[in-house]
């Protein structure tokens, strides 16, 4: 079988000293790719380097919301600057979105409508990060409809908010939250939707799966993150395994 870990920020301190290993774990247990989101302009600046660095690494270019504090007037000029310049490296834009519990909202929506602005404008998918947001994204979507889907980062939520998501073009990020008990509603939404609406994610270093918590999330768990989910689906292993291959091969054009 043979994976894409479609969101882990291996660039991150966390995972820095030990990189060679955890992607030679990872790529032992058949994770081929593992895609890189941007959070910062600075750090998006680094990516095209990082990515021919190391083989099997795709990259995207977005402003994170969670960093709102750390980005400047001029940032979103500079990044539109950015992804031209290296637009044949990158396989989304992102990471971008609306986290409500963090400050400055409407300056976020802004922001977030600009990513679909640049992703509209390059051909590419977007890569979304929501918390408690999912009708502010729905109202940005309706103000600029995105044209090229993308994938809803760590998704969580019910049948309906996944309905919304699917009709614009979007795959559901699957990642370690389906392993914890409280997700009830999400694991029932993921064993619902169709197949090729799901895509695999870690997060690493950040969202360990359930019995790792309070370690450092690595993009091997990827292959976990898929057991959890072929346990709540009627398919077999090997149809979840490819369908999720093919749907993130296709999606970011790997």
């Amino acid at each position: 079988m043979r994976f894409i870990d479609t969101h882990c920020h291996l660039d991150f301190e966390a995972l820095r000293d030990n990189l060679p290993q955890h992607l030679s774990e990872a790529q032992a247990l058949g994770v081929v790719h593992c895609v890189v989101p941007g959070v910062t302009l600075a750090q998006c600046r680094t990516l095209p380097a990082f990515a021919k660095l190391h083989p099997g690494v795709k990259v995207a270019f977005g402003l994170h919301p969670y960093f709102m504090a750390q980005h400047k007037a001029g940032d979103m000029t500079q990044l539109v600057a950015l992804a031209n310049l290296h637009s044949s490296e990158l396989v989304a834009i992102g990471e971008c979105g609306i986290d409500a519990m963090v400050e400055h909202v409407d300056a976020q929506q802004r922001l977030f409508i600009e990513h679909i602005a640049l992703a509209n404008a390059l051909g590419l998918p977007l890569i979304v990060h929501h918390r408690k947001s999912h009708h502010l994204l729905a109202a940005a979507f309706k103000q600029l409809p995105p044209l090229h889907g993308g994938v809803i980062h760590a998704f969580s939520g019910s049948l309906q908010d996944a309905s919304i998501y699917l009709k614009q073009g979007f795959k559901l990020g699957v990642g370690g939250t389906i392993s914890y008990p409280r997700a009830a509603k999400t694991r029932t939404t993921l064993a619902q939707v169709p197949l090729d609406a799901l895509v695999l994610e870690t997060d690493a270093p950040s969202m360990p799966l359930a019995g790792y918590q309070g370690q450092v999330n690595v993009p091997k768990r990827v292959v976990e993150v898929f057991e959890h989910l072929c346990a709540i689906r009627d398919e077999s292993p090997q149809v979840i395994s490819d369908a999720l291959y093919s749907s993130s091969a296709t999606l970011f054009r790997i």
